[in-house]
């Protein structure tokens, strides 16, 4: 007679307990926020594990697994904390997204990405704000050049920019030179009012506002009278060579193939390039192919060229911004497997399109 085995039940997740003692040196509000409002970040995204805290010591109950980042989290935080950096709620959150996404040997730590400093200007300091920020920062440190391609939010212009000033005051480079393509949505150059600085103007006014929160705004003035600082159209950058320089093309989504290949082929001697853009919103005329798309293929194999994608994820903007990002995203995925599906419907089974009666 054969018998059928018997159905083993589901076996409880294993459960765990930890205990650490934060440090005297570290108030608690530093580590539990004011208001605890950092512990109300970590329960959150923890809510199947027990923490408790009496005094400067903290319990935590739970799945062994969860229990184990909980604890991974405490000693980043503290790792973050010894640096005199403050937390927030935001840092939190990160931290956490980190931790579980960590599938990698070797990868980053949280300490390791928010304690990264690339500048310090008036009282504050920017630093990277998730792994692929950091990624994206060191990538432009080691290649002579960089692209970062993200949507909008996720801080590639503002981190390359950060890394320019930097480079210029440490005399990496003798100037810096930001440039754009002259195209925006439904706009052209000659339709605009006033004198041609100023139909440019709000075309590039996005690299002064950055440049005004990383140096004295008093200096920028001179620095761009001395030509050390650059700000100019992508048009005027042809037939130059660009030599002690770290150049910034922005928006280059907007370049055609040819524009591209025209500012790539500027790089002079000592120079750096950073290259930022987000294929998603592409602003050129219907049938003009985006230099943006074409170079991933045509440079994606060549040494000493980076390509830095950055994610819904990377946004360091409202966090409405990253669920907008990917809500545009799914809808333009269900357009084009719709698009797909009514094109196969519209042919025979042989592949042939039905004939007209």
């Amino acid at each position: 007679m054969t018998q059928t085995p018997t159905k083993q039940p589901p076996q409880p997740p294993k459960q765990a307990r930890a205990h650490f003692v934060v440090p005297a040196k570290h108030p608690m509000v530093t580590v539990l926020g004011s208001g605890d409002a950092l512990l109300r970040v970590i329960e959150r995204a923890f809510p199947t594990v027990d923490i408790h805290v009496r005094g400067n010591e903290i319990s935590v109950a739970g799945d062994a697994t969860e229990v184990a980042l909980v604890q991974r989290l405490f000693d980043e935080m503290m790792l973050v904390l010894r640096t005199g950096q403050p937390l927030t709620e935001d840092a939190v959150e990160r931290s956490v997204a980190m931790l579980r996404a960590d599938g990698t040997a070797g990868a980053e730590t949280p300490a390791q990405v928010l304690t990264q400093n690339i500048l310090s200007s008036r009282g504050r300091t920017i630093r990277p704000k998730t792994l692929n920020q950091k990624r994206y920062v060191d990538a432009i440190d080691t290649h002579t050049i960089v692209f970062g391609i993200g949507p909008a939010g996720t801080g590639k212009t503002y981190l390359a920019m950060a890394k320019a000033v930097q480079a210029l005051q440490s005399k990496q480079v003798n100037r810096i030179i930001l440039t754009r393509p002259a195209v925006e949505a439904g706009e052209r150059l000659g339709f605009l009012p006033g004198t041609l600085y100023e139909k440019i103007d709000p075309y590039l006014r996005p690299l002064y506002d950055a440049l005004h929160d990383m140096l004295d705004p008093d200096s920028i003035p001179r620095l761009m009278a001395a030509g050390t600082i650059e700000v100019a159209p992508l048009a005027y950058m042809r037939g130059r060579t660009l030599n002690d320089a770290f150049i910034i093309l922005d928006e280059a989504q907007n370049t055609s193939a040819e524009q591209m290949k025209m500012f790539l082929t500027r790089l002079g001697f000592e120079s750096k390039i950073v290259v930022t853009g987000d294929v998603t919103q592409v602003d050129l005329p219907s049938g003009t192919k985006s230099g943006l798309r074409q170079v991933q293929d045509i440079l994606s194999d060549l040494e000493d060229v980076h390509f830095a994608r950055l994610t819904s994820a990377d946004v360091v903007r409202h966090k409405l911004v990253g669920r907008i990002v990917d809500a545009y995203e799914a809808y333009d995925n269900a357009q084009a497997e719709e698009n797909a599906g009514g094109t196969s419907s519209a042919r025979n089974g042989n592949g042939s399109r039905p004939k007209r009666k």
